[in-house]
Parts: structure tokens; C-alpha cells; sequence
């Protein structure tokens, strides 16, 4: 099973966890990527995430079913913050769970580094002596 989403609202992981749980499982990996405070040798002060909601969600359930064409996969979660986040706030959260750990730990990597490659979700830095639209990039 999978469960997608883009939030406004700030991504609580207590909220999916239990989605990942599988008898079968073995193995649940979480990657949790955070806001931080510096950035191309400048302080952050806070990020913007807008995204083509329609396309995004399609681009990350091809990319779910491309890992799951890989490894052998029972449940995976991939949440995306929009919005305006400060330093410390949850931008994306992605979980999958496996009969083993490997897969698990193989997969969740494969699926970050490909979402920010390949999904439409552009984030606006903003610093001190102003902003900068980066470019996706793992």
C-alpha cells in the first residue's frame, strides 16, 4: 500500500508510522528531511516549497511503483511540506517497509534522491540579504 501526500501543515511522523507497520516486515526505514540553517555559505532564515500538486503526486506514485519494480516492498509513505517552512521544520518524510532491512535502507534512499531530481516541487530559500530559487538537485 501507499500513502502520498503534499501538506501545509507541519508532517507529524507518529501520523504514518503505524501505515509502515507489516507483519511481514522485517525492516521500516524512515528518512526525515529537515530544514537547516545554512546554505550556499549563507544563514537561512526560512524556505518556501511550492508544487504542481497534480503532476507532483503522479511523478512520486510512478517513482513508488519504479522501486517497488525493485525491491520487494510492503508499504511505503512519501509526505511533502508546501509552504512557507522555518529551520527545523519536517519538509518531507519518506518511508518504506520490507521483509528486510537492506531493501528497506536500498529503497528509501533510491526514492529521496529520485524526488528531488525528478518531482515538480521547487523550493525558495530566503536569507538575510534576500532569496534564491534553488534548483532540484540530490
Amino acid at each position: 500500500m501507499n500513502k502520498i501526500a503534499l501538506l501545509e501543515i507541519p508532517i507529524r511522523i507518529d501520523d504514518y508510522y503505524p501505515f509502515l507497520q507489516s507483519d511481514e516486515a522485517g525492516g521500516i526505514c524512515l528518512f526525515i528531511g529537515t530544514i537547516r540553517n545554512n546554505n550556499l555559505n549563507k544563514e537561512v532564515r526560512s524556505l518556501d516549497f511550492e508544487a504542481y500538486s497534480p503532476m507532483a503526486v503522479k511523478q512520486i506514485e510512478h517513482l513508488i511503483e519504479a522501486a517497488r519494480g525493485q525491491w520487494p516492498l510492503k508499504n511505503v509513505v512519501v509526505i511533502h511540506r508546501t509552504g512557507v517552512l522555518n529551520i527545523g521544520d519536517v519538509a518531507v518524510l519518506i518511508g518504506v517497509s520490507s521483509v528486510h532491512r537492506s531493501e528497506a535502507f536500498a529503497s528509501c534512499q533510491w526514492l529521496i534522491d529520485h524526488l528531488k531530481k525528478e518531482v515538480p516541487i521547487w523550493k525558495n530559500e530566503f536569507y538575510e540579504d534576500g532569496s534564491n530559487w534553488l534548483v532540484p538537485n540530490p
